[in-house]
């Protein structure tokens, strides 16, 4: 009589009926681990981040090495022996061109070109030629892909830096880290999408600021969140003497309670983002502890980063860091490294500093890679603008300076689908312009964005009347660059 009354009303058997619905609730089940919030149904799920890719991403997260200060790529990645048989001429005027000068070169009568300190050798099968101060990065050539060709708007640290990290030259937009937040979300609810560590070299630094992680106009959910070398890794986490977990749960839902009467009342949206917030610290205070412990990691991990990886706030322990924090599922991992900016004394300062960074640079990408992570892992290293051909003030063959260079310098990448053991761009003889593949900064974005998975033209944020991007109204994806 049942199988009747579908046959005649619906024109489908129970059996097809039930076989449909199976499928419908796979869809659901699939939905909602691509999504995990997507049906919950409450106030908070409708202001969390886009959360899945555009397409199928080659990289699920990001590990960012800034180098602040602006390495040179003459003692680095771009090998120049023409500057070296050339030194002490002067600069060519059609080299130069119309290429504008910081203040610190613009009364120089003369530009005398300078060759490098350090001599460079080819490594790997690619045979990429990489500076001698750089030995580990030299052992892992034919896992990266050193970019020779980047170029920036801005010839001072502070514009060039912001505009690095946020796409734009002025203060208030949100960082890399945190359109990487708000289009992708997080992979573990116990963590923040977007972590910053800093560090300082023993060279000349430039000084960092919260508005290269800042979430701009983004909900603040998508701030940065810095991890501290002291005995808290984060500041405040921790409850205060004569609270216990118990109580602060109390204490957290009754603030929520108050906090989404308000919301109700004025539809702030930072008031939910707070919200967000304090249950996020909630539960890091399990999360962060056991994961900022990195004497437990073993001995031949710590032999692989160097001995200083054990020192907190230093640049290897928060490369090994930053490792257990991807790892962990944190999205986008930023490390600022000071101390390249060598106008002066650069081949003893820049030595120092490469003696800081290479190792554990390299330590962090084979680390990866043995785990099986490095192919869904995108780690970037390189500084905001590169440095002159001639040399900063007086000139003598072991000690010199070189000022700021917008036009053309080297950062590389590797992993997250990046072409490993290739160079990618060409600059002139004397590493002054780019001659072949130029990559802006804007280019530079669109393609990372693009590795995980995003358009960047369609991840957007309205703000005053203006629809907002990362790459402001440029920006190409650079299939060169992409395995």
């Amino acid at each position: 009589m049942e199988n009747e009354f579908f046959k005649n009303r619906l024109n489908i058997t129970r059996r097809h009926f039930f076989g449909q619905a199976a499928a419908g609730i796979g869809g659901l089940a699939l939905g909602s681990l691509l999504v995990p919030d997507l049906f919950k149904g409450d106030a908070s799920a409708q202001s969390l981040p886009l959360g899945v890719a555009h397409f199928a991403p080659k990289a699920k997260r990001v590990i960012y090495l800034c180098q602040n200060g602006a390495p040179s790529q003459y003692e680095s990645f771009d090998y120049k022996p023409m500057l070296n048989k050339m030194a002490g001429q002067d600069l060519p005027d059609s080299i130069r061109g119309t290429q504008r000068l910081t203040g610190m070169t613009a009364s120089q009568d003369k530009f005398p070109l300078v060759g490098s300190y350090y001599n460079f050798k080819q490594h790997g099968k690619s045979g990429t030629y990489i500076s001698e101060i750089f030995p580990h990065i030299g052992s892992i050539a034919d896992d990266i892909c050193v970019i020779r060709t980047m170029s920036t708007d801005a010839i001072n640290h502070d514009p060039a830096l912001t505009f690095l990290q946020t796409g734009a030259q002025v203060g208030n937009r949100p960082s890399m880290g945190a359109w990487m937040s708000y289009g992708l979300g997080s992979e573990n609810k116990n963590l923040p999408a977007f972590c910053v560590l800093l560090s300082r070299g023993r060279g000349n630094g430039q000084g960092v600021y919260s508005k290269l992680w800042t979430n701009g106009f983004l909900d603040s959910t998508h701030q940065g969140v810095v991890f501290s070398s002291s005995e808290d890794p984060i500041l405040y986490l921790n409850d205060s003497d004569g609270i216990d977990k118990a109580g602060r749960r109390r204490m957290l839902d009754q603030l929520a309670a108050l906090n989404h009467e308000g919301f109700a009342e004025n539809k702030d949206p930072e008031v939910e983002a707070k919200v967000q917030q304090y249950e996020m610290a909630y539960r890091m205070q399990t999360a962060v502890p056991e994961l900022t412990d990195l004497s437990k990691e073993p001995d031949h991990i710590i032999k692989m980063y160097g001995p200083e990886c054990l020192v907190p706030g230093t640049y290897a322990a928060n490369v090994l860091l930053a490792r257990k924090l991807s790892e962990s599922g944190v999205r986008f991992v930023q490390i600022y490294h000071q101390g390249w900016d060598s106008h002066g004394n650069l081949p003893k300062e820049m030595a120092m500093q490469a003696e800081d960074v290479d190792r554990s640079s390299a330590a962090l990408i084979t680390d990866l890679k043995q785990r099986g992570l490095l192919d869904e892992t995108l780690v970037i290293w390189g500084g905001e603008f590169g440095r002159t051909n001639y040399c900063q003030g007086k000139y003598t063959v072991d000690n010199y300076g070189r000022d700021h260079h917008p036009r053309a310098y080297s950062i590389f990448m590797a992993g997250g689908g990046v072409k490993a053991g290739t160079v990618y761009g060409e600059t002139d003889e004397l590493g002054y312009n780019v001659i072949k593949d130029p990559v802006h900064i804007h280019d530079f974005h669109a393609t990372v964005q693009h590795l995980m998975g995003i358009n960047h033209e369609q991840l957007t944020y309205k703000h005053l009347g203006r629809r907002y991007r990362l790459t402001d109204i440029a920006g190409n994806v650079l299939p060169g660059l992409i395995a």
